[in-house]
């Protein structure tokens, strides 16, 4: 009697297969690639454009306090739609931990100046001492009128 011995260890592949986690993560990539635009915190505004604007890199932060004004005179801080009469004490309210901290104004181009002026003044009235108003850079093709 025989025994048959087999030689199981010949047929081991050592090789490891890449292409699963290539899909993996180019589907991930893809997914993150197409979310992270959505996740952006900011009102879509046409901000004013200034020749020589004071560069603000503190504005960009997660912890960063934005109040902004659209061009119908909404007035949002953070994303959220607030009233002229309420901006003031949730200014002071999210500021209550964080006192000499500065607020900034992001303002659309087109805005009525009076609702601008109007929610800067219910910033100041909450105590806040620095307000930053945010700009973008024009253009050196641009003019100044508005290229009408």
């Amino acid at each position: 009697m025989a025994i048959a011995v087999r030689n199981e260890g010949s047929k081991v592949n050592s090789n490891i297969n890449v292409t699963p986690m290539v899909d993996v993560m180019l589907v991930l990539l893809i997914i993150f690639m197409v979310i992270t635009p959505m996740l952006q915190n900011k009102v879509n505004i046409d901000l004013a454009k200034a020749d020589n604007p004071t560069n603000m890199p503190d504005a960009d932060k997660e912890d960063a306090i934005v109040v902004a004004v659209t061009r119908d005179g909404k007035v949002y801080l953070g994303q959220n739609l607030v009233t002229d009469s309420n901006l003031g004490p949730k200014v002071s309210e999210m500021l209550s931990d964080k006192p000499g901290k500065t607020i900034y104004v992001r303002a659309d181009a087109r805005a009525q100046f009076r609702a601008v002026e109007d929610a800067i003044d219910a910033v100041r009235t909450a105590g806040v001492d620095k307000v930053g108003l945010l700009t973008q850079k024009r253009e050196a093709g641009q003019s100044s009128n508005g290229g009408a």
